[in-house]
């Protein structure tokens, strides 16, 4: 079969960061599915493992989390899929990735492709809306309001792939205020028609716009990205006992202010429950249909904003190059090969 991957980890400016490679077909055993991959898309994740961990002397890493595709076979002990079912998932970090054309996947963490999608859009979704939603209610639990702003959220980062759904999510399913951070005049559009109530620029300040809008303090703070340029203005502006959560990595970054203002403080990896086969993981292929069932209902939309071309090393290397680059806007998909 057809696959992208790398032996060497790197920066993507060399010719062999990710290049075209055959590897055997894979078979399904145990809870594994075997889908025959139509569309992925590039998530950040996949470029900081490209950039620093390499496989074992000799093999191939293939990249690649988010999929859609069709169900090619099972393993024995499946319960919930058969051959023919069209599906859409995330994947898992410990386990080959989903550049390649076929694909093993256990069931427990996919979810019925949205009917009323097609794979490219649909393949824009599995990551980005499982970290939203498991940030919201399983860490952030917006439904259950801290004393003070529990009306209100902030999102840093709104027009990525996890703003982009977090604000659609937040809208869909709660009665919070979103307030959502863009920089330029086309993500700050985006944010807006992704649902958020309130615009405000990342490249300034947070801590002063948020007062301008006289909504008070956030009780709840998402970060999706730069959180330790911002993190003066998050301490500054959180509501004392509000709630804080954050999906990068900041480096040297000392909690303690937060101390102070007894703020809750959540890390968010959606590869946590597969990484360790936690006992909820089937949470992640419920939670996937539950975000299928809004699609087709029309209450989310596909975050999906380009279709950069056919799965190979060329047109990955290039969306590899454009998410580095912090200008990405939604998802960035690769449809076919």
């Amino acid at each position: 079969m057809k696959a992208i991957a790398y032996q060497t980890a790197g920066s993507i400016d060399r010719a062999d960061a990710l290049q075209d490679i055959t590897l055997d077909k894979p078979a399904a055993a145990g809870r594994d599915l075997l889908v025959k991959i139509h569309a992925v898309s590039v998530n950040p994740v996949d470029t900081k493992l490209r950039r620093g961990v390499s496989p074992e002397a000799g093999g191939w890493k293939v990249l690649g989390f988010d999929a859609s595709g069709v169900v090619e076979s099972v393993g024995p002990e499946v319960k919930h899929f058969k051959a023919g079912d069209a599906v859409f998932y995330a994947g898992s970090i410990a386990r080959p990735g989903t550049n390649s054309e076929y694909h093993l996947v256990d069931e427990r963490i996919v979810g019925r492709k949205p009917a009323n999608l097609g794979h490219a859009d649909a393949a824009a979704l599995p990551l980005t809306a499982i970290t939203a939603w498991e940030m919201l209610f399983d860490r952030l639990d917006v439904k259950r309001p801290p004393v003070q702003g529990g009306k209100t959220i902030l999102v840093i980062g709104g027009a990525g792939g996890v703003g982009s759904i977090t604000i659609q999510l937040l809208r869909a399913l709660t009665d919070l205020t979103v307030i959502a951070t863009a920089s330029r005049p086309e993500t700050q559009e985006w944010v807006r028609t992704c649902g958020a109530h309130h615009v405000i620029d990342h490249r300034q300040p947070l801590a002063p716009q948020v007062k301008a809008l006289g909504l008070g303090s956030p009780g709840f703070v998402f970060s999706t990205t730069q959180t330790d340029k911002h993190f003066a203005d998050i301490v500054e502006l959180i509501a004392p006992q509000g709630r804080f959560g954050l999906i990068d990595d900041p480096k040297d970054l000392s909690f303690m202010p937060f101390k102070r203002k007894s703020v809750a403080l959540h890390w968010e990896l959606m590869f946590t429950r597969s990484l360790f086969d936690t006992p909820d993981m089937a949470e992640q292929g419920k939670l996937l249909n539950e975000v299928a069932a809004l699609v087709e209902a029309g209450r989310i939309r596909s975050t999906a904003t380009e279709v950069a071309g056919k799965i190979d090393a060329a047109t990955l290397r290039k969306v590899h190059a454009l998410i580095e680059s912090g200008t990405a806007r939604g998802k960035i998909v690769l449809e076919g090969f």
